[in-house]
């Protein structure tokens, strides 16, 4: 391969001064060749991007059209819900509207006057208000803010009386004329009316007039006639206004409708757009005609270039015949002089770092099992060392007085998966194993780091002296790493210091003792450092306290005790206490949720699904004792106030009492089942078998069977009724399983009973036998 790159070398130099001049001309060829259609392109496309940003331009111009015409339309609606508001306020607040309908109408002459005042305050609130007069219905009145007259004589008397018709009408009225009192012009106006006394009554009415020549002068100053035009219609689509009073003809030809909004308030039609002229039309056509000069010209240019490449391509031609001349071993799929080049270059340079990398990844994997290997703690020292002295990056020791393992983990693994990608994961992984490593050799040891699991990173260090001061130094070392780590990297890590021993083949128990103290996360809170040596061994005997305590504790929770939750505060501090594994105690909280399950699931199906669904969510997503412990606290008080709620509203002891007087009432029914039970009462078979079994510490199959042998005895020792027709009598339909059931009961069959003329013990009467107290159900 030297060889190789040597003759490429010497080629290159040989033929260096004969393309120097070569080269610039070709440069300079191609610069002429290729600049004016580099220009001419430009300019094209710079003369295209105008048009385009004209476009835009106009679209946004439309947008912003519409965006003033809403607001146009908005604001009207908010000016007439205004005024209606404040007529309802005023008539709601004001007891003068009241007394006037209900006055005399010879003596109201004062109320009249502070009622003008009223009106005369209620036109002037709003500057779009014509005017404001009020009907009396009981004398045909009615009282402007200029004085009161007759409804004869009134100027918009039809008004009213279309009013008076319509009592139901709510709305705004279409655009009419008023005249008003003393006026001889009539004013266009929009009205409005509310019957009085609110909301339906029938003594009055209170009618409101806005000006539509006031709107007209609202609207106005909000729109710019030169740009845009705005034409609202009424709900017939009749014209009523029209932005700068511009004709019909001439709206028609000014502009097209790019905006049409419709107005709840009022029913009106909004019309708007921009006005287009000649400049406007021409940039529409000529836009087009410009894209495709501009396509064509693309086109050109792309054929012009294909030509002038081609022409000054001959050069290129004569020196690629030149380097073939010479014998060089040439990649065969080479079409020219620079492909030669490149791709012997190219093969030297991927061979040479193909090679430094794999080598660099066997180094790893080597490294990477041999760490393995010693923390797994089953090869032998022999050959840990030998591999050492060829792969570890350690510095070695050439006696070290032990070694110890310090394992690093990254809190909330999953929630560290979810925010980052792969490729963040993998740079952040890679930069937590330089920083372990620095700070390591900063403390002053000597260290190896490798990931051993996707959240677990492996730390050996091996030790100068084995000194307790030495063992604290590496516990401060960890923490101060934690901390930088957290502030830096925004990440949260947690460690676990093994213990000390003096070989690499005893590397497996310091790593095992490591893996056991991060086991203990829950238990030891936020600290930093777990250390192996000082927590408590796993010890079966320990847990037997537990089991009593929750036994207890789901006694308490079935018997309604309020103790549980001390129970439950205790457990958790003791947990804590005695440092348990996590392992274990999500095994004792995972234990106490099934025995709940078993003992008041039954219950019903609520209770039942709230404590299986979600049970391993809340058990592995909780970080902390504490959050475990909030967690299970909030999950068992929502569900014990769920089982408080079915035990009171279920009564069971009254329910249970009267299911077992309709037993003994129905005992000689053939359909008497838990099926027949659970229909009767409405619960579930399986619940009242519960019930029934709690209650009597009998199941109630046994129940029924004992009744009806009883109630068989007395049949076959007091009457001649034949086995079938007592078997009937008691609720079997034949006599075949009455005298299998009879038989396994008493130990005799029926017939021999009466043969035998055996008879019922004393004391077992219907509803005395079973030693229940019929008046408490006991």
């Amino acid at each position: 391969m030297l060889q190789y790159s040597t003759s490429i070398s010497k080629t290159l130099n040989l033929e260096e001064k004969g393309m120097t001049s070569l080269q610039q001309n070709w440069y300079r060829k191609l610069l002429l060749s290729y600049f004016p259609i580099f220009l001419i392109t430009i300019t094209i496309l710079v003369f295209l991007s105008f048009i385009m940003f004209n476009e835009a331009s106009r679209e946004e111009a439309a947008k912003a059209n519409g965006i003033s015409t809403r607001f146009i339309m908005e604001d009207l609606d908010r000016s007439i819900n205004a005024i209606e508001m404040n007529v309802l306020n005023e008539v709601e607040t004001s007891a003068l509207y009241s007394s006037y309908l209900f006055s005399n109408p010879s003596s109201d002459q004062n109320l009249m006057y502070s009622l003008v005042k009223r009106l005369r305050g209620l036109q002037s609130g709003s500057d779009l208000i014509e005017s404001v007069y009020l009907y009396r219905h009981s004398d045909q009145s009615v009282l402007t803010t200029s004085g009161q007259s007759p409804l004869s004589t009134f100027p918009d008397r039809s008004y009213i009386e279309f009013a008076v018709k319509e009592h139901d009408y709510r709305g705004w009225s279409a655009v009419r004329s008023m005249t008003g009192l003393g006026e001889n012009e009539p004013k266009q106006v929009i009205s409005m009316y509310k019957n009085l006394p609110l909301p339906f009554g029938s003594q009055g009415l209170l009618v409101i007039n806005v000006s539509m020549y006031r709107v007209e002068q609202m609207i106005n100053p909000m729109i710019n006639d030169s740009v845009s035009f705005l034409n609202i219609l009424d709900s017939s689509g009749d014209l009523i206004f029209e932005a700068s009073q511009i004709g019909e003809d001439k709206r028609a030809k000014e502009g097209k409708v790019l905006t049409t909004l419709q107005s709840d308030q009022l029913g009106w039609t909004f019309e708007s757009g921009l006005r287009v002229g000649q400049l406007y039309a021409w940039v529409s056509v000529v836009s087009y005609i410009w894209i495709v000069i501009g396509f064509v010209t693309v086109v050109l240019a792309v054929i012009y270039i294909v030509y002038v490449t081609r022409r000054n391509y001959q050069p290129i031609k004569a020196m690629m015949n030149r380097i073939e001349s010479i014998q060089l071993n040439m990649p065969q799929a080479a079409k020219d002089e620079l492909s030669v080049i490149d791709s012997a270059l190219e093969s030297l340079i991927s061979r040479s770092m193909d090679y430094d990398k794999k080598r660099h990844e066997n180094l790893q994997l080597q490294r990477s099992q041999l760490f393995m290997d010693l923390i797994s703690g089953q090869k032998p020292e022999e050959e840990l060392l030998s591999r050492m002295a060829e792969l570890t990056p350690m510095k070695l020791l050439e006696q070290p007085a032990g070694y110890v393992i310090l394992l690093g983990e990254i809190n909330d693994y999953s929630g560290f998966q979810d925010v980052h990608t792969v490729r963040d994961q993998n740079v952040l992984k890679f930069a937590l194993m330089n920083v372990f490593q620095e700070l390591a050799r900063n403390a002053g040891f000597n260290s190896w780091v490798e990931w051993i699991a996707g959240s677990r990173v492996g730390i050996l260090i091996a030790l100068p002296e084995m000194k307790e001061e030495t063992r604290a130094s590496l516990i401060r070392a960890a923490e101060e790493c934690r901390g930088w780590v957290e502030e830096k990297l925004r990440l949260s890590v947690r460690f676990g210091l093994g213990s000390t021993v003096a070989g690499l083949h005893e590397i497996g128990a310091s790593h095992q003792s490591a893996s056991e103290a991060l086991g203990h996360r829950l238990a030891m809170g936020d600290q930093a450092v777990l250390v192996g040596d000082e927590l408590p061994r796993g010890d079966l005997s320990r847990l037997l306290p537990y089991l009593n305590e929750i036994s207890e504790l789901v006694k308490d929770f079935r018997l309604n005790h309020e103790g549980w939750r001390t129970r439950l505060k205790d457990m958790f501090v003791s947990f804590k206490a005695e440092r348990l594994k996590d392992d274990t105690i999500r095994s004792l909280v995972n234990s106490m949720l099934q025995l709940l399950s078993r003992e008041v699931g039954v219950l019903s199906d609520e209770l039942r699904n709230q404590l299986s669904e979600g049970r391993e969510h809340v058990l592995a997503g909780a970080a902390s004792l504490e959050e475990l412990q909030s967690r299970i606290t909030d999950q068992l008080t929502e569900i014990y106030r769920t089982y408080v709620a079915l035990s009171e509203t279920k009564s069971y002891r009254a329910m249970i009492s009267e299911m077992k007087h309709y037993i003994e009432e129905h005992f000689d029914d053939p359909n008497l089942s838990l099926k027949h039970l659970s229909d009767r009462f409405q619960i579930s078979g399986k619940y009242a078998s519960y019930l029934f079994k709690m209650e009597y510490d009998m199941k109630f199959v046994d129940f029924l069977v004992q009744l009806r042998m009883k109630r068989a005895e007395e049949l076959l020792a007091q009457t001649d009724l034949s086995i079938q027709e007592i078997a009937e009598k008691i609720g079997y339909a034949n006599s075949i399983t009455f005298g299998r059931v009879f038989k396994r009961t008493s130990g005799v069959t029926p017939g021999d009973y009466r043969k035998l003329q055996m008879k019922p013990a004393p004391g077992t009467e219907l509803g005395s036998w079973t030693g229940f107290d019929n008046e408490n159900g006991l």
